[in-house]
Order: structure tokens, then sequence, then C-alpha cells
């Protein structure tokens, strides 16, 4: 999924859980509200339908994001096998199918939004997981893109899902990484007009290239960029990377 921090966006598919946390240490939340990653899990669960139509278009208005993919897609190549983890309702996934890619799949923690990718998107491969004990082979994929999934994870959690996406890459594998630009957390209860228990763990660009090199890549492009009119004001981060062995 996407970035939707205020305006219910830029969170694509939260791996928290699902999507990054299959095993990652899961702080539980206070007062029975269940762990952090079933918080995520639950509150993707309650907006997917309103998510899918409110974001799943998103990309049409999104050029810079668009060059992105295309250029992760083309040093992949024709033919290459991608995954886009924390893939929301599945429209990243389904735009990098249509741009020559051969087998794409997409993970995500919430099943209400893998459900909606498989009824949308019959191209693409969906699997429920998280981004700490991703559901796939060692070395299955030639690149990855985890867009506004890595901002789900907990205080220690970075690394060890950077290190559980380097697992899931072949050698020299590429990988795109998004994320709001910040040290706070935003809390949400309210999304859309649906009740709701979600964190967004903004990033500092530096601590995420220190921790893709600290789990085996190596980065080859960094950017950031201004929010887009439609888009909730913060400023975004893009990391490419590359694995190095």
């Amino acid at each position: 999924m996407d970035e939707r921090v205020e305006d219910g966006g830029e969170a694509r598919g939260a791996r928290a859980p699902d999507a990054g946390a299959d095993g990652r240490a899961e702080a539980a939340s206070a007062a029975g509200g269940g762990t952090a990653h079933e918080r995520v899990r639950r509150s993707y669960d309650t907006v997917a339908g309103e998510y899918r139509a409110r974001i799943g278009d998103e990309l049409a208005g999104k050029p810079l994001d668009r060059a992105l993919l295309g250029a992760l897609a083309e040093e992949a190549g024709a033919g290459a096998a991608v995954a886009d983890l924390g893939c929301g309702p599945g429209h990243v996934a389904a735009w990098l199918a249509g741009r020559g890619a051969g087998t794409v799949v997409g993970v995500d923690l919430s099943p209400a939004m893998v459900a909606l990718g498989r009824e949308s998107y019959p191209e693409v491969e969906f699997r429920t997981g998280n981004l700490l004990r991703l559901p796939a082979r060692d070395g299955e994929f030639d690149a990855a893109v985890a867009l506004y999934s890595l901002i789900h994870l907990g205080p220690g959690e970075l690394l060890p899902a950077l290190t559980e996406i380097r697992r899931v890459l072949r050698p020299g594998g590429r990988l795109l990484v998004s994320f709001h630009i910040g040290s706070e957390t935003h809390h949400l209860d309210q999304w859309w007009g649906h009740s709701v228990d979600i964190d967004f763990h903004y990033l500092e660009p530096a601590a995420v290239a220190d921790a893709l090199r600290a789990a085996g890549f190596r980065i080859e492009a960094e950017l950031e960029r201004a929010p887009y009119p439609h888009e909730a004001e913060t400023r975004r981060g893009y990391l490419l990377a590359r694995r190095t062995d």
C-alpha cells in the first residue's frame, strides 16, 4: 500500500505482522489491544475496501514513483520474478506485471487486502505474510519493492526485516523502498470514518540506508521529494539498493 497517513493513504499494506513480521518481536499493545502487528492487520482489514477505492489508481498521479518502479523493472530484466512486499490491494504489483515482469508476487499482512488483490488482479500471485518471515524461498526474486511498508515496523525490527528481504532476493537482486521522512510516530484511531488502531513510524533516510548496508545491500540511489498536492504533507524518501552477494 502506499502512504496514507493523514488523508488515509500512505502506508502501503503495512507489513508489520504479515508483511514483515512473521516472527519479529511483536510488541504487545497496551490495554488488551493485541500485539502491534495484530493491530496493524486489523486496521488494514477494516479499511481494505475504502483503501482500494481511494488509492487503487494512485500511480497515475505519481510520475516519480512510476519512473523508479520502471527503472527497477528494467534493471531486473524481462521475465524477472518481482515481489511487492506490503502490496495492499495489489495495484503496484499489477503495474509491475504490465511492465514485463515474468512473475509478480504480492505479499501483505492483511487477509482482506490479499483477497481484494486476488479478485482484481489475476495476473499477480498473492500471499499473506509479513516482512519478518516472508512466505518465499531463499533467492526466489530478482527484485522487490517495499513502498511505505517499513513504516509499520516496531523499534528494532527494521534491520531484521531488511535481512529477511535480502534472504528472498537472489545475489545482485534489487530492492526499492519508500517511506515518510522524519523521526515521529503518527497514530490513527479513525481512518476514513472507520475505527482503527495503527501507528506510522516516520524514518530518517540515513537510518534506513545504514540498516540496508548492515543487512547486506549496497545503496545505488537515494532521493527525496515533496508531497504531491493530493498527498499527506510529508516528505518522502526513496532508496534503491542491490544485494551485495
